[in-house]
């Protein structure tokens, strides 16, 4: 009988320290701040692509081009630099901005980078395996008016277990004809982290 008791014992020891070191996994509202590590995370993120998406759908290069032109621009978003001590994936943030640019129909957006090859080879192979009434012509694309380039940069100041983290955004909007930069934004974060 005491043997019984003690596997019973053993057994429900076993049991709640299983159940103790199980991962708990809640979902979360998507705009909720979580900051758990203190390094670039989803908030930063969110927080430069509405700041830089604001400056650029107000600035002044955007009412003169569609008054010069009559017509909305094209712009392509270019390669957008991490130079920061962490790695941070700025496409979280560029396809926020171009999401934007179609959502309020301010700008045109054209795919550039590895999908614009992707959409080259797709329309390639439709030049031998498509019909003749659906198959898309090369040289039609619309080229883009202006491209959106950047750079990522950080500083980090620590001591012991305090540190001070500080980011910055850099975005330009380059005319492609003139080379001419008619807008140039940022986003600037300062974290402070205590251990």
């Amino acid at each position: 009988m005491k043997k019984l008791n003690t596997i019973a014992l053993i057994l429900t020891v076993g049991v709640l320290t299983l159940n103790s070191c199980a991962k708990k996994v809640t979902r979360i509202n998507t705009n909720e701040q979580v900051d758990i590590s203190g390094r670039w995370n989803d908030t930063d993120s969110r927080l430069a692509s509405e700041e830089l998406t604001q400056e650029i759908l107000t600035g002044n290069w955007l009412t003169d081009f569609v008054q010069q032109n009559g017509k909305k621009p094209v712009i392509i978003v270019g390669l957008v630099r991490n130079k920061s001590h962490e790695h941070i994936e700025a496409e979280t943030f560029t396809k926020d901005i171009e999401k934007a640019f179609i959502k309020r129909q301010k700008a045109r957006i054209v795919s550039g980078g590895k999908m614009r090859e992707e959409l080259r080879a797709e329309r390639a192979d439709q030049q031998d395996n498509a019909s003749l009434s659906t198959v898309k012509k090369f040289g039609l694309e619309s080229g883009a008016d202006f491209m959106l380039q950047g750079n990522i940069n950080s500083i980090v100041d620590a001591h012991g277990r305090q540190k001070v983290v500080y980011y910055q955004i850099d975005l330009e909007l380059t005319n492609i004809q003139t080379n001419e930069k008619v807008w140039i934004g940022d986003k600037k974060i300062k974290k402070f982290v205590k251990n």
